[in-house]
């Protein structure tokens, strides 16, 4: 079916420009009004930034988009959701281990603070306090608690990181040094009793630091 010549003007207009304001469309379609613009505007796929409180619009192309969605040109910002509300609550829900503010700022360029208050008073999101900050949820308690285990789990090791002097390092190696090709595990036993204690988080934290695990492997593989 052949596009109305409304929608083609449209076309032709974000042929022309990147993103364009509703003064240029307004004006595209013979300087109607801001009702029957919305009306036309709904005859093509487009996006409104989610920034410049939407002033912009652009044409919706899949490939725009990275990974989360998101898409900024020259300080514009779109999301395939469109609206700043839609992508607040989205990234929430797909968080593996939730969102904080800080991490949805970086994200999405801006503080999104309101936005989230607004959308956990009425329960579209959820939110715990951890470490001293929010993080905020899916409000479907399954997800929820899978989110906070992973959160959990990262603030062990990102305190395991903080733990783990240079002595402690020296420790590990050394022990590696004596007993080439040792895993973890028996790393983590050679060390007991060790004072201060090492942990095996801060083994872990060490062998990731390091790409120990890998050397490890090719030690156990060379004694067989």
């Amino acid at each position: 079916m052949p596009q109305p010549r409304s929608a083609q003007k449209l076309m032709g207009l974000f042929a022309e420009k990147t993103f364009v304001d509703l003064p240029a469309i307004r004006s595209a379609l013979g300087e109607v009004s801001i009702q029957t613009a919305f009306r036309y505007l709904k005859l093509i796929p487009y996006r409104r930034s989610y920034n410049h409180n939407g002033r912009y619009y652009a044409l919706y192309e899949a490939s725009r988009f990275d990974r989360r969605g998101l898409w900024s040109f020259e300080g514009i910002h779109f999301s395939v959701d469109g609206s700043l509300r839609n992508t607040v609550k989205r990234l929430v829900h797909e968080a593996p281990a939730g969102a904080t503010h800080r991490a949805l700022q970086l994200q999405l360029q801006l503080r999104v603070h309101n936005t989230l208050l607004e959308l956990w008073r009425k329960a579209e999101i959820g939110r715990e306090s951890l470490a001293g900050f929010y993080v905020y949820l899916h409000p479907e308690d399954a997800v929820r608690e899978a989110q906070l285990i992973r959160r959990r789990e990262q603030l062990a090791v990102q305190q395991a990181e903080n733990e783990v002097t240079d002595a402690i390092v020296i420790e590990v190696l050394l022990v590696l040094i004596r007993h080439p090709g040792s895993e973890l595990a028996v790393v983590v036993r050679r060390l007991r009793g060790h004072s201060p204690p090492i942990l095996g988080e801060h083994v872990r934290v060490v062998f990731d630091r390091y790409d120990l695990e890998h050397l490890g492997e090719k030690g156990g593989r060379s004694r067989r």
